[in-house]
């Protein structure tokens, strides 16, 4: 498994296609999901840049049944991005409670439960898997307390994925960096 980490348009995206594209077939998972017309538009974005033989799955939870399906190595796994799967897992989590009224602990957990479920597939797949997330701790504290569960939760399950990475990639202004 890699895992390929950078700040918002910092370039990991492209860095990770490029590390998918030396495998004959790729299958791209999708996390993203459209709520609103600027989202459509970046999904649009992305969807246009990936080469056209790669198969792409539109999925954020349950990605192991994904993983598991592909078994060989000769195949590349591309899952975009971890960032957007915790928030989308998150918000899933919490329904319609207001966010004041979230119980984070329980919100982790369930968080928890998907990585661990990815995690346990990377490790059994004989593809490869190449994981993109965001690095969200170098900012500054976010003034809310979303914002600061949402981060705290990210650096964790980060720190997760790269203890369990063999190559962890930070991007940084388009420049690909191996740190493990």
């Amino acid at each position: 498994m890699k895992l390929v980490t950078g700040g918002a348009r910092s370039g990991k995206s492209g860095h990770a296609e490029r590390l998918a594209a030396d495998f004959g077939r790729v299958i791209y998972i999708a996390t993203s999901k459209v709520f609103d017309a600027e989202m459509e538009q970046r999904i649009q974005h992305h969807r246009d840049s990936r080469p056209a033989h790669w198969r792409t799955v539109e999925q954020y939870r349950e990605l192991n049944t994904v993983i598991n399906e592909h078994n060989s190595a000769q195949e590349a796994v591309l899952l975009e991005c971890i960032t957007t799967l915790i928030t989308n897992v998150m918000y899933d989590f919490a329904g319609s409670q207001p966010e004041d009224d979230w119980d984070f602990t329980a919100v982790e957990q369930a968080v928890n439960q998907q990585i661990d479920r990815l995690l346990d597939a990377c490790a059994a797949s004989p593809a490869e898997v190449i994981l993109v997330t965001n690095e969200v701790g170098m900012g500054i504290v976010p003034e809310n307390r979303l914002a600061r569960h949402f981060r705290d939760i990210a650096g964790r399950v980060n720190q997760r994925l790269a203890q369990n990475a063999d190559e962890v990639w930070l991007v940084v202004s388009g420049i690909g960096v191996k740190i493990k």
